[in-house]
């Protein structure tokens, strides 16, 4: 199933995208929910983040050619850091630059959203706690995050740094899907999660027992390699297999000057 949160005529709703349209729903993918009949073109409606999180919780180094890349170490457990909801934007929003940006890049992720309250659940039972996944952009301030992990907040907090979208799918294996990203319409990160470090189900559960995961909230679950920078006027879109292409232009904040 492909669920979509959109805008229309001033009003917020979920819907169940079928072709080019998108049916309105009573309820939510996080509740119970039943079509209606009233329906409205994809083209005609604007599409917001499939969810409102209590956080986002990004994984750092899972995919192991990213790991080479940064000359890095495999790590023993997920290594995780928060991003405040109030960076969150979605589909064909525009990425903003902040002022005294000097390196600000794409990394292109598959995210899992959180269906109900989540704690110390074990990895057997943790995929049942997926209300569906989607296309995450964690973007990233390079040169802020290369002086330190103490950085890493300041670095990946600001305005339009996680970026969701377009949809909520449901019915995948979160564990073998093809992610791509592109920058200006070129293919600049290949990979497979199937490649990844821990499984959905493995970082599910490891946070699980160090917080608790409400209805709603993201989980990054890395990025592969081919990290670079965006600069104004540029075009990042991040594919995920089976889930559907995130597109994002790139602005600076002067241009609100």
């Amino acid at each position: 199933m492909k669920f979509a949160r959109f805008e229309y005529d001033g009003t917020v709703s979920f819907g169940v995208v079928k072709g080019e349209n998108v049916i309105l729903l009573n309820g939510s993918p996080f509740d119970t929910y039943e079509e209606t009949e009233m329906s409205h073109p994809l083209a005609k409606v604007k599409l917001i983040p499939p969810v409102d999180p209590t956080k986002i919780v990004c994984i750092g180094m899972n995919y192991r050619e990213h790991i080479a890349e940064i000359g890095a170490e495999v790590p023993e457990k997920p290594m995780f850091f928060l991003k405040p909801p109030s960076s969150l934007i979605g589909h064909e929003d525009d990425v903003v630059i902040p002022s005294g940006g000097e390196r600000v890049d794409y990394e292109g992720e598959l995210a899992l959203v959180i269906k109900d309250r989540m704690k110390d659940i074990s990895e057997d039972e943790a995929l049942n706690y997926v209300a569906g996944y989607s296309c995450f952009n964690d973007v990233t301030e390079r040169a802020l995050a290369m002086k330190g992990m103490a950085n890493l907040t300041l670095a990946k907090g600001f305005d339009t740094f996680s970026v969701l979208g377009p949809y909520l799918v449901t019915g995948i294996d979160p564990n073998n899907l093809e992610i791509k990203t592109y920058l200006n319409g070129r293919l600049v990160q290949h990979d497979n999660t199937k490649n990844c470090v821990f499984s959905a189900q493995h970082i599910l559960s490891y946070l699980s027992h160090c917080m608790t995961l409400y209805p709603g909230d993201i989980v990054a679950t890395g990025t592969p390699r081919g990290i670079a920078p965006m600069k104004p006027g540029d075009v990042v879109e991040v594919e995920v297999a089976g889930v559907g292409r995130l597109r994002n232009k790139v602005s600076s904040h002067l241009a609100d000057s």
